[in-house]
């Protein structure tokens, strides 16, 4: 059996959706155009892995659209001693690349089956560097300290104070608040023990983490 090369797809990814969404970070292009994102996707849409479209995974969780996780990677800007937590593991992907910048990720995801098939895919790219945890990170507590960064991969209604104070001094968060179809990305960097600095990043439009609490419109 031929096996497809996604090297040409994955450079057009890169030159054609992710570059020009003002992704210019050297390591983080160098990262996304290295990293075999159709090694995370679900099989029967292999042969969409470097489109410009966000793949269903199941259980209404998609991947997101590259650009998107190319301005997540940059605006965080891991150091290679950072210490990073995940919010919703879904294929994976993010997770490796997390990995690969940083020090140690603990990625947690309330589904199960996702959390197996990225603790396999990460095997078989020998990524050992993270820890995976199937938990409801909006209702249990979130073990192990505080942490350098924290990437939130689905949407919430409202900025999480539980996320904020988990970073240290210096810490950064990615996060996407709002409702569909008008969410905006946030990043917040906490300066002092009682101060953060929050910066709108662009708008966008993610599926929400499950569980989230959902914000009821007045009609009048």
């Amino acid at each position: 059996m031929i096996v497809p090369s996604y090297e040409k797809a994955r450079f057009n990814m890169v030159e054609q959706q992710v570059r020009p969404w003002e992704v210019l970070d050297p390591k983080v292009l160098s990262l996304v155009g290295d990293m075999p994102r159709d090694h995370f996707v679900p099989d029967n849409y292999r042969g969409l892995a470097y489109a410009d479209i966000e793949i269903p995974l199941g259980d209404g969780q998609k991947m997101m659209f590259p650009r998107v996780e190319g301005r997540l990677l940059q605006a965080l800007d891991i150091q290679p001693t950072d210490n990073i937590l995940e919010i919703g593991t879904g294929s994976g992907y993010l997770t490796a690349c997390l990995a690969k910048l940083g020090n140690n990720v603990i990625s947690q995801d309330i589904n199960p089956a996702f959390t197996e098939q990225a603790r396999q895919r990460l095997a078989e790219l020998q990524i050992e560097n993270v820890e995976l945890r199937i938990a409801d990170s909006l209702n249990d507590n979130i073990e192990s300290g505080r942490f350098d960064a924290i990437a939130v991969t689905g949407s919430l209604p409202e900025m999480p104070e539980t996320f904020k104070q988990r970073l240290n001094i210096g810490g950064r968060l990615f996060v996407v608040i709002g409702q569909s179809p008008v969410m905006t990305a946030f990043l917040i960097t906490r300066t002092g023990e009682d101060a953060w600095q929050s910066e709108a990043l662009f708008e966008t439009d993610i599926a929400p983490l499950t569980n989230a609490p959902v914000i009821r419109k007045f009609e009048f």
